[in-house]
C-alpha cells in the first residue's frame, strides 16, 4: 500500500466515523486547526513524531493541548493516527479528510491564509468571490499565519491566488 493510499485510508475512516455520528462540521474544523498547529509548531511536530516517546505520552500531550475542548471523535481520530505511528502524516491525513468531506458535500475546500482572524461575514464574502472565480462551490478553511503580513492567500485545489503584501513586494522587487 503506498503512502498516499494509507493517508487516504485514514481520511476515509475518519469521514465514515464522523458521518455516522453526524459530527462532520465540528470534527472537520477541529482537526483542521489541530493539523495547522502541528504543521506550524516545530517543537510540537518533533515531539509527536519522536518514537522514543511512548505513544500514550504523545497522546497525553495532545489531550493537554486540546484540554477536553474538542469533540470525542476529534480526540479519537488524533489518538488513532498517533497510535498507528502516523503523527508525521497527521496534516496530510487531515487535509485528505477535509477534501473528502467537501467532496461528499459537493464542495471544494479553499485554504485561506491571513495575518489576522476573519469574521464570519468576511469569510462568506471570500467564499462567494472564490466560487465566482472558480465556478465551484467553495468552503473556506481559515489559517491565521502572521508571516502573511497583510492580504490573503487562497489555495483552491492546485490553484494558488496570492494577494499578500509579501507577494506584492516580491513582484515589485522583481520588476526593478
Amino acid at each position: 500500500m503506498s503512502k498516499d493510499s494509507r493517508i487516504e485510508g485514514y481520511a476515509k475512516a475518519i469521514l465514515e466515523l464522523v458521518t455516522a455520528e453526524d459530527a462532520l462540521g465540528t470534527v472537520e474544523g477541529e482537526l483542521f486547526q489541530v493539523a495547522r498547529a502541528v504543521e506550524s509548531n516545530e517543537q510540537l511536530r518533533s515531539t509527536l513524531t519522536d518514537e522514543a516517546i511512548p505513544v500514550a505520552r504523545r497522546q497525553g500531550i495532545i489531550a493537554d493541548i486540546v484540554d477536553g475542548s474538542v469533540h470525542p471523535i476529534t480526540a479519537a481520530a488524533i489518538d488513532m493516527v498517533l497510535a498507528a505511528g502516523r503523527a508525521r502524516d497527521l496534516p496530510a491525513i487531515v487535509d485528505a479528510f477535509v477534501s473528502d468531506a467537501a467532496t461528499a458535500r459537493s464542495h471544494q475546500v479553499a485554504e485561506i491564509r491571513t495575518a489576522i482572524p476573519l469574521d464570519d461575514g468576511t469569510v462568506k464574502r471570500l467564499e462567494r468571490a472564490l466560487s465566482q472565480a472558480t465556478g465551484l462551490e467553495i468552503e473556506a478553511q481559515i489559517v491565521v499565519d502572521p508571516s502573511v503580513l497583510g492580504g490573503i492567500q487562497a489555495k483552491v485545489g492546485d490553484r494558488l491566488i496570492d494577494g499578500t503584501i509579501r507577494s506584492r513586494l516580491q513582484q515589485m522587487k522583481a520588476a526593478m
